[in-house]
């Protein structure tokens, strides 16, 4: 090769290719794992924070007859984007509160069940 000549060799450009491609191997998987985690989270967050607008309402009206989505955003409730609340309502006393993530999110355990006694049952990846 001549003084003047410059540039990369095939041989190390097909090296830096290489790396790249192992290095996006690894981090393609972990941030799909990522992901899964941040959902759990935000499945098993909206549970409590739904449990706990239910357990201040409850605490402001002791005789509450009925329980929805509706009453607990006037609690101060507010659900996640991806996130579907339902409450099932005995009493005061008995109720329980799900809530579930979008199917796209590919979780093991899609829903987070939250009850009156404040016994979560976390979603799980």
């Amino acid at each position: 090769m001549l003084k003047r000549e410059k540039g990369f060799t095939l041989i190390e450009l097909m090296i830096v290719v290489a790396i790249i491609g192992i290095l996006a191997a690894i981090a393609i998987p972990q941030f799909s794992a990522y992901r899964k985690r941040g959902y759990v989270a935000t499945l098993n967050s909206d549970a409590k924070n739904a449990y706990t607008a239910s357990a201040a309402m409850i605490a402001d009206n002791p005789t509450v007859a009925a329980m929805d989505l509706a009453t607990l955003r006037t609690a101060g409730y507010t659900p996640s984007t991806g996130v579907t609340t339902s409450v099932a309502f005995t009493s005061a006393a008995a109720y329980t509160i799900t809530c579930t993530g979008t199917v796209g999110w590919g979780l093991g355990t899609n829903t987070a069940t939250i009850t009156e006694a404040g016994v979560i049952t976390a979603a799980a990846p």
